[in-house]
């Protein structure tokens, strides 16, 4: 099956019982609403691929993230 597109960023092919999805990690689409998080892909919701729902969000920080403290005991 050829490549299908769900979203952006977001390219599927099924292949007998194999779903292979693929996103290019040099692109982004800007910041989240929050601004917290630079956007790579996304399907935008729940998409019908094939006879299953899928949902998927694909995102980097977007500064690095400090270390979590070891919560007190």
């Amino acid at each position: 099956m050829a490549k299908k597109s769900l979203g952006r960023n977001v390219e599927y092919s099924i292949t007998g019982n194999k779903l292979t999805i693929e996103i290019d990690l040099s692109k982004d689409f800007g910041p989240s609403g929050s601004g917290k998080t630079i956007i790579v892909a996304s399907t935008g919701g729940n998409k019908d691929v094939g006879d299953v729902k899928l949902g998927l969000n694909a995102y980097r920080y977007a500064e690095a993230r400090p270390e979590k403290k070891a919560a007190k005991k």
